[in-house]
C-alpha cells in the first residue's frame, strides 16, 4: 500500500509540473471547457473585423409586415439606386443610443473578440465596449426575459458551428444600417463558423411575427485580425469630434 501511495504521489507531481507543457502543445484542452453538456467546440477565439462582407435574405425583398414597411420606408430612403438610412432618424447615430445586436457587427469594420471560458463564451465588442453573453452551460431560454438592447443569449454546438439563441431584445434598435425595425418578440438565431483557418463566417435567422411575415437570413464574412487587440472607443465622444466645428475629415 505504501509503495502503491508514493507512485500515486509520484504520479501527480509529474502531472503538476508538466501540465503547462501539454496544454501549450493540445490547445484544445481549454476549449473544451468551454462547451457546456455535449458540446463539440472549435476555438472561435482571436479579434476578428476588417471585412464588410453582408448577404441580406439571399438578394430577395426582406418580408415585411405592413407594420414594419411603414416604420421602414420612414427610416430609410433609396440614393442612386442604394437603399440607405436616414440618417436623422437613426437612433444610434443621433441619439447615441445602443447599436444592439445584430447591428454592433455592422458599423463599419469595427472589430470584435471572441473569448471562450467554461460555461461562457463572450463577444468583446470595441464599439462602446460592449460585451454579449452567451450561455454554454446548458440553460434554457428565459420564458420572459426583460427587454434589453443585445437580448438573453445561450449556445450550444452543433459540430463545429456555435449556435446561439437570443430573446429578450428590447424594440429600440435597427437590425442592420438600413434600419430593418424589430418589436420585442424578435427571435434571433445565429450561427458561428470557421469556414477558412482565419475567416469566420455568421449566418443569421430573423423571426418577428409582427415585424415580419416569415423569417429571413443574412450573412457575414470577418477576417481573423492576428495582431490587434480590442481599444477603447466611445461613440458618443466620436460623434462630439465630427460634429465639431473644427473636424476636418481624414481623406484616404
Amino acid at each position: 500500500m505504501r509503495n502503491r501511495y508514493l507512485g500515486s504521489i509520484l504520479a501527480l507531481v509529474v502531472v503538476l509540473v508538466y501540465a503547462p507543457c501539454l496544454f501549450g502543445q493540445t490547445g484544445e484542452s481549454r476549449v473544451t471547457q468551454s462547451s457546456g453538456p455535449g458540446g463539440h467546440p472549435v476555438d472561435l477565439s482571436g479579434v476578428w473585423g476588417g471585412r464588410y462582407s453582408r448577404t441580406w435574405n439571399e438578394g430577395q425583398p426582406v418580408p415585411m409586415t405592413a407594420w414594419a414597411k411603414e416604420r421602414h420606408q420612414a427610416t430609410s430612403q433609396v440614393v442612386d439606386g442604394t437603399l440607405v438610412r436616414k440618417d436623422e432618424t437613426d437612433p444610434w447615430l443621433n441619439q447615441c443610443a445602443p447599436a444592439g445586436y445584430p447591428r454592433i457587427l455592422q458599423i463599419g469594420t469595427t472589430p470584435f473578440e471572441f473569448i471562450q471560458i467554461p460555461g461562457r463564451v463572450m463577444q468583446l465588442f470595441e464599439h462602446d465596449h460592449w460585451v454579449r453573453q452567451i450561455w454554454m452551460d446548458g440553460r434554457k431560454l428565459p420564458e420572459d426575459p426583460p427587454p434589453t438592447w443585445m437580448g438573453h443569449s445561450v449556445g450550444r454546438w452543433d459540430g463545429d458551428t456555435l449556435v446561439v439563441d437570443t430573446v429578450g431584445f428590447n424594440d429600440k434598435t435597427w437590425l442592420d444600417q438600413v434600419a430593418h425595425p424589430h418589436t420585442e418578440k424578435l427571435h434571433l438565431v445565429d450561427r458561428w463558423r470557421r469556414v477558412e483557418p482565419e475567416v469566420l463566417e455568421v449566418q443569421f435567422t430573423f423571426d418577428d411575427p409582427e415585424a415580419y411575415t416569415k423569417p429571413w437570413t443574412g450573412k457575414r464574412l470577418f477576417n481573423l485580425k492576428k495582431d490587434w487587440e480590442i481599444q477603447e472607443e466611445v461613440y458618443c465622444e466620436y460623434r462630439g469630434v465630427l460634429n465639431s466645428p473644427d473636424y476636418i475629415p481624414f481623406v484616404q
